[in-house]
């Protein structure tokens, strides 16, 4: 048996490595591909959710300012207050505060919650 000599111009040569540029399939779209690659809009979902949750501490605080905030003066405008600074601050604070602190936590976990719902189901 004899092999047909190919003639040098013929043979063709494949050279094969990896694609200089990739192209996002249509329809294809990934928030959390976004947040991990650091893109202007990654970042932009990240400050969103940075945003919501100083929101909600900023409420936690303003809150707080308004209620502990005018103590001092009331302190001050009763004379011989002792007894009822410590009724003030040791009773009557302490349930408004743990209600708050279970308020922002649920708040913060529900931000949270949306944004990963939001990253992730698309």
């Amino acid at each position: 048996m004899t092999v047909p000599h190919q003639d040098p111009a013929e043979r063709r040569v494949v050279v094969t490595g990896p694609p200089r540029r990739t192209r996002r399939a249509s329809g294809y779209y990934r928030p959390r591909t976004e947040i991990d690659e650091q893109t202007t809009l990654g970042h932009t979902y990240v400050r969103s959710l940075m945003r919501t949750q100083l929101r909600a501490a900023l409420a936690v605080f303003a809150f707080l300012g308004l209620l502990i905030g005018p103590l001092p003066l009331v302190f001050a405008a009763t004379p011989d207050a002792r007894r009822l600074e410590w009724v003030v601050l040791g009773f009557c604070l302490y349930a408004p505060m743990v209600l708050l602190a279970l308020w922002y936590v649920r708040r913060a976990e529900r931000n949270e919650r949306d944004f990963v719902r939001l990253v992730e189901d698309r």
